[in-house]
């Protein structure tokens, strides 16, 4: 990995957005909800006042409009501080 986050960022990779309804609809791109839960690959090593808890390999939820979107390699990640997480699953 060619990133490393700074302070209390963290890099994480979205899950995929599902493809088909629980009916077995199939959803179009223009459709599909924006994933809320994703991989966490690199963490930041935190501040004076913030200790990083999450770490590379968790699975997390974060809010909707939480992060920044990257593009890194031809791949999408989100960087967010460690506070826009809101659950370690």
């Amino acid at each position: 990995m060619s990133i490393k986050p700074l302070a209390d960022r963290v890099l994480i990779k979205p899950a995929a957005a599902e493809e088909k309804s629980v009916g077995g609809i199939i959803i179009p791109d223009t459709a599909k909800e924006k994933p809320l839960k994703g991989e966490v690959v690199a963490v930041g090593n935190g501040t004076k006042d913030e200790d990083m808890i999450v770490k590379p390999n968790d699975q997390v939820l974060y809010g909707k409009y939480a992060g920044t979107e990257i593009e890194l390699d031809g791949e999408s990640y989100l960087i967010m501080r460690q506070s826009d997480i809101l659950a370690i699953i």
